[in-house]
């Protein structure tokens, strides 16, 4: 099976069984089925996708393997085996994509792109393919060049892609966790409850909580909240109409 083909499958897969979770597990008062604010946000992830293929045909991955080809990287350097690489590899990415994602929302002209993905209204899965094609385009500028300065072997950037793009759809997930069992994985991974604390319209709450896959780097970094206060309203102010959420409007959105 291909890298491709791996990565597609892992992504249908975890996408069709977050969709039924979110029918059979609600977090709130269950919606009629959300095609129709479902489609921007897929219309989003394609262009997105289509943009890395046409533009970075080998991405990341390539970059990898031609990294592990000429034994470029810290890694490739230490000599560091494939046992331990691959973990490290995912672990150190995870670690840079938090970096990446509180960048976007320091730099005025990077959180114009990324707030496309705020915008949002709501929440559910779908929220996690909701980015703009060109923050798409730059953040894996950045993983080519994490790749290439680390060395890390092609498997362990895979795996960072596969649990990175699971991550994603998890954590914007409109499913209903127990109290107790959202508390014991929050210690871990993040959590839809921790996540939607920062998609909060409050800027204190969405200012917190940037980590993607492992919750730790909030704890450490000191951007961890833990609970939203009062009501929670999700999405921007001024951005919340349904006219703002078709493809085209969200296109423009950074420009306006």
């Amino acid at each position: 099976m291909s890298e491709a083909t791996l990565r597609l499958t892992a992504f249908l897969g975890v996408l069709a069984l977050l969709l039924a979770a979110e029918r059979l597990i609600p977090w709130n008062v269950p919606r009629p089925l959300g095609w129709r604010r479902w489609l921007p946000n897929f219309g989003l992830v394609a262009l997105g996708s289509l943009t890395i293929r046409f533009l970075m045909p080998l991405a990341a991955v390539g970059a990898a393997i031609w990294a592990q080809s000429r034994e470029i990287g810290v890694l490739n350097w230490l000599d560091v085996p494939g046992w331990l690489a691959i973990p490290l590899t995912v672990v150190l990415l995870d670690l840079l994509i938090y970096w990446q994602h509180r960048v976007f929302h320091a730099v005025p002209v990077l959180w114009r792109l990324h707030r496309v993905h705020h915008a949002d209204p709501e929440m559910d899965a779908s929220t996690g393919l909701r980015f703009h094609p060109i923050e798409f385009w730059l953040s894996m500028w950045v993983k080519i060049a994490a790749a290439v300065a680390l060395g890390a072997p092609p498997e362990g950037v895979v795996a960072f892609e596969i649990i990175l793009n699971a991550a994603s759809l998890f954590e914007h997930a409109a499913i209903r966790i127990p109290p107790a069992l959202d508390r014991a994985l929050g210690w871990v991974i993040v959590t839809p409850n921790l996540h939607r604390i920062h998609h909060s319209e409050r800027l204190e709450e969405t200012n917190s909580h940037y980590g993607f896959c492992l919750s730790v780097w909030d704890r450490i970094f000191g951007s961890w909240r833990g609970r939203w206060a009062g009501e929670l309203v999700l999405g921007i102010r001024g951005y919340r109409g349904a006219r703002e959420q078709h493809v085209l409007p969200l296109l423009t959105q950074p420009f306006r």
